[in-house]
């Protein structure tokens, strides 16, 4: 498989299916599928396999490499099968935002079409957001297609313009539709007095007891003092991560061994799971601590091994495995 220069992650799934970087040898099944859905393309002819050799040998083959390609496409595959093709296209990297382009194979757009459409976005963003940081994406449409609005606004965009008349079919003049979306703006704040409710909400549920030492429900009282004891003392830096305003998340550092290390603990409201705020939040909430407590010199956290998302996150932001038992891991990094 080839990679992207510009991505640190080259492929991500959703269930089933999944995204990886083109591969050439689906650059027939794409030319097909062009083809037949010529009609809402911005394609002026059929391709022939010798326009789709030499556009992959001349344009595709060179995405890889380019520190800001114009381009980056994806093969969209279900159990390794390729079934569709997309990626963000027009890529401005001053204004930081890009097209989204997606076609499927064309005997799935009769039953599968929005689903098919949810699945690719969902995948799409985490490119876009998460590893490229661009601020906003969008698609460009020919009024032709209204179940495509259906699968864009299920997944957030917002219709956003309208440029009528815009381009020429079949002897008349119809419009484009634009739908857009924005980037959702992630803030870290200091935990509150207010915040109580809030985190007495997130200690009892069902996800957060179940991967913690602990799973029995928390009794009201004992959080409250709990909660007050926390925000109140020197030996703790308590954050609460927000998502467009709305509290999503919370990360806690408990200092140790007269200030030299800190227990982190960290939580996602289980409403905005698979968003990747657990990297966001172990990420910027250490910056956030470091600055806050410079003093500090290593900051760790204990992870129960069935929790494998939270593992992950770990792996992958540098932690070192400092020791295990049989049901949880110990992963450290040094702030020094």
């Amino acid at each position: 498989m080839r990679s992207y220069k510009v991505l640190n992650k080259q492929s991500f799934t959703r269930g089933e299916f999944q995204i990886v970087p083109i591969r050439f040898e689906d650059r027939f099944k794409i030319m097909k599928w062009r083809n037949e859905q010529i009609y809402h393309l911005r394609q002026s002819k059929r391709l022939t396999k010798e326009d789709q050799d030499v556009y992959f040998s001349d344009v595709v083959e060179k995405l890889f490499d380019q520190e800001m390609p114009g381009q980056i496409l994806f093969s969209f595959l279900k159990e390794g099968i390729c079934i569709g093709y997309g990626g963000l296209v027009h890529i401005n990297w001053i204004d930081r935002n890009a097209e989204i382009s997606f076609i499927m194979k064309t005997s799935l757009e009769k039953k599968d079409f929005e689903f098919h459409w949810a699945s690719f976005l969902s995948m799409i963003e985490k490119v876009a957001f998460d590893q490229l940081g661009l601020h906003k994406i969008f698609t460009y449409a020919f009024d032709l297609r209204p179940r495509l609005y259906t699968a864009l606004e299920g997944q957030g965009f917002v219709k956003e313009a309208v440029l009528e008349e815009h381009c020429f079919f079949e002897n008349s003049f119809i419009d484009v539709v634009i739908h857009a979306k924005i980037q959702p703006q992630k803030a870290l704040r200091n935990a509150t007095s207010e915040d109580v409710d809030l985190t007495f909400k997130w200690a009892n549920d069902a996800i957060v007891r179940k991967y913690s030492y602990n799973q029995e429900p928390i009794e009201r009282s004992s959080h409250d003092k709990w909660f007050r004891v926390k925000i109140l003392s020197n030996d703790c830096e308590y954050y609460v991560l927000e998502l467009n305003n709305e509290p999503v998340g919370s990360i806690r550092f408990d200092i140790e061994s007269l200030g030299r290390t800190a227990k982190i603990s960290y939580l996602v409201d289980s409403g905005h799971t698979g968003k990747g705020l657990g990297k966001y939040l172990l990420k910027e909430g250490v910056n956030r601590f470091r600055t806050n407590m410079p003093g500090v010199q290593k900051v760790y956290g204990y992870v129960l091994k069935e929790n494998t998302p939270s593992v992950k996150i770990f792996q992958g932001m540098g932690y070192k495995k400092d020791c295990e038992n049989e049901s949880e891991i110990k992963f450290e990094l040094t702030l020094s």
